[in-house]
């Protein structure tokens, strides 16, 4: 028996198995495959790119909580204590690497494999359904999340900003917040069809970024403006990661955390049928 003979032999042997288990139409349970294939591209792209979204914060930190910020005074944490405004900058940065991390893979690098690598499509004619391809894409996008968060933390933590001992569980918020980010923006994508509709992406991203918070009170605004960007998820994650960082603890973050939640089950809901709609006709 040739080897040929053999591998397809084999092939079939486990697609029928999986046949027999329920939803075995969109799932074969190989999400890690595409987890690999990511990872092999990985290594053969610039690491200037991959880079960029965890620097981009880290400039962000130097500029503003150790440049501009030796001039702002007053900041305080949950409780009215007074803090450093590096201190107060600095889990909102965090919440906005680890959205990059998530937010980039998700979007960008699915469309491109989505409409010009045509790589879904080879992907599904396999035993792989959907929800495999959505899982593995989010699965790499939260990776690369959960490393842009790691890498920040251990930029602040020698530095100072890092009042609590309860800081550390930020890095288990920010992999709470990519996933989020990651499931949610590979929906949104598989949706999108030009390169202008992907330039929305961006368009919303920015002002969420500047206005979630992130460097200075919401408290500032109107009471109408406030609403609508605590309805935001930067606003969520930069509030759970803050009171994470300095140890105030308030029912709000029980709500945080089920934002994030509903984010990633709806947005593999909607990934899945998309791509099934897409690629499974």
């Amino acid at each position: 028996m040739s080897l040929q003979s053999l591998v397809a032999e084999t092939a079939v042997s486990i697609a029928e198995r999986r046949a027999k288990r329920a939803g075995a139409g969109f799932y074969s349970g190989r999400q890690s495959m595409v987890i690999e294939r990511a990872y092999m591209a990985l290594r053969s792209s610039s690491w200037m790119v991959v880079l960029s979204g965890f620097v981009e914060p880290v400039f962000y930190l130097a500029a503003f909580g150790f440049g501009v910020g030796q001039l702002i005074t007053g900041m305080t944490d949950g409780n009215g204590n007074p803090v450093s405004y590096g201190a107060y900058i600095a889990p909102a940065l965090l919440a906005t690497s680890a959205m990059n991390g998530a937010i980039y893979d998700s979007t960008w690098n699915v469309f491109f494999k989505m409409h010009f690598g045509k790589l879904y499509e080879g992907m599904m004619s396999t035993s792989m359904g959907a929800l495999d391809v959505a899982l593995g894409e989010i699965g790499w996008a939260l990776l690369r999340g959960l490393a842009y968060a790691i890498g920040f933390m251990a930029v602040m933590i020698p530095l100072g900003l890092v009042p609590s001992a309860w800081g550390i569980l930020s890095v288990a918020a920010a992999v709470l917040v990519a996933f989020g980010f990651a499931s949610f923006g590979m929906a949104v994508t598989s949706f999108i069809k030009s390169f202008h509709g992907m330039n929305w992406i961006n368009f919303i991203l920015l002002p969420m970024f500047l206005f979630s918070g992130t460097f200075y009170p919401v408290s500032v605004y109107p009471h109408w403006l406030v609403v609508i960007i605590q309805a935001m998820p930067l606003w969520q994650g930069v509030d759970l990661m803050r009171n994470l960082n300095f140890g105030t603890f308030n029912t709000n973050m029980i709500g945080e955390v089920a934002y994030f939640v509903v984010m990633i089950i709806v947005g593999l809901v909607f990934t899945t049928r998309r791509l099934t709609a897409l690629f499974m006709r």
